[in-house]
């Protein structure tokens, strides 16, 4: 028997390795005989620099960055070889046959993982930590720089990102804003651009969101970054404000903001095509050629996999619900493991939490929860 374990994150409780690797040593205990194959899966948020760096043999450089509200965060940059990577990903991400890609996840330097429920607020919080780390790439050598940019705590445009990487914003006074989250916004009339001497950029992204409007990132996302439902329009004019300011400094179309995937992570996708010439590509269709998925599928009998929460999100696109459809696709048997299940039952569907236990108490459970879980089903 050959499984295939490919679990993304618990969200707030396990990282997709750790998840990954709770369900492969039950197996190993109840079933030695089997050949495990472990894929954590990433969506582009937490994990995604570690799990893509690890799979292409790349070297993981640790990095000290601003958090999103300032404080010291550690963060990382993966560098890994173009010649490690199959040609599939060579060619969604035009790299050179020799030379150096480098893998950063915004999830590590501003990540909403990073603030404490109380304290998560979008109109504080700065993505200048993500632009730290595209400049330790830029100074590393790497010829192209590939950014995960799920699981954000902010809604800022990007701009701390660029004021990271010298952009500069004033008031109408010519006195300087130095740090430019979203509560300083309405202060800002110009922005200056500086010469950038950055690799291109592919930001790896399945989030369709425009930067505004009503499936935007300020009324799409805002709300679960702390945002409350009665600040939406006043962020959102400031947003709409600011987005012709960075367009215009940058002598770059305004319609950018209208592309499927701008409003992905608090608009840092905007802010960087803007202002970077960045390039969207889709997050799920590059993770699956690098772990090389699609033949990791076909040689397994059986497929675990499951998040945090499994919803039908979670079959719209999201990596679990492409493993499934892949899977069933391939005639395989998939059984799904998750922290809350909020799908008509099924037989394959399978919630670790017990009934009724409350969210807070079973977070610090869940390795224990899903190991059981998979050795009452196995």
């Amino acid at each position: 028997m050959r499984v295939l374990v490919a679990l993304d994150k618990f969200k707030d409780a396990l990282s997709a390795t750790a998840a990954c690797t709770a369900v492969a040593e039950v197996f190993h205990e109840r079933h030695p005989e089997w050949e495990i194959d472990v894929c954590p899966l990433t969506d582009g948020g937490e994990g995604f620099g570690e799990i893509l760096t690890h799979a292409a043999r790349g070297h993981w450089e640790p990095v000290q960055v601003h958090g999103p509200l300032g404080l010291p965060v550690q963060a990382g940059v993966g560098l890994v070889p173009t010649e490690h990577l199959s040609p599939l990903v060579c060619d969604q991400l035009a790299l050179p046959a020799t030379g150096s890609l480098a893998v950063l996840e915004m999830a590590a330097a501003s990540g909403l993982m990073l603030v404490p429920p109380a304290h998560r607020n979008p109109w504080l919080a700065s993505s200048a930590g993500t632009g730290e780390l595209l400049q330790h790439a830029a100074r590393l050598g790497a010829g192209t720089i590939l950014l995960g940019v799920g699981g954000s705590a902010t809604n800022d445009l990007g701009l701390g990102a660029l004021a990271a990487l010298g952009f500069s914003f004033f008031r109408s006074s010519g006195e300087r804003v130095f740090n430019p989250v979203p509560r300083e916004w309405e202060l800002i009339t110009r922005i200056e651009a500086p010469v950038l001497r950055l690799p291109p950029i592919f930001i790896a992204c399945d989030v369709t969101s425009p930067l505004l409007g009503p499936t935007g990132a300020t009324f799409t996302f805002g709300p679960q970054k702390g945002l409350a439902p009665a600040e939406g329009p006043r962020l959102e004019a400031q947003a709409a404000r600011l987005a012709v300011l960075l367009s215009e400094a940058c002598g770059r179309p305004l319609a950018l903001s209208e592309l499927p995937g701008a409003g992905a992570s608090g608009g840092i996708a905007f802010g960087l095509m803007t202002a970077c010439g960045a390039h969207l590509v889709p997050g799920f269709d590059l993770v699956s050629g690098w772990l090389d998925l699609p033949d990791r599928l076909a040689a397994a009998d059986l497929v675990l996999t499951g998040e945090g929460r499994f919803d039908a999100t979670s079959l719209a696109g999201k990596g679990p619900g492409r493993v499934i459809a892949e899977a069933q696709q391939l005639g395989k048997r998939v059984e799904v493991f998750a922290g809350r299940i909020d799908l008509p039952a099924s037989g394959h569907l399978h919630a670790i939490t017990p009934p009724g236990v409350p969210l807070v108490d079973a977070l610090p459970r869940t390795a224990e929860w899903l190991a059981a879980a998979v050795a009452r089903v196995f």
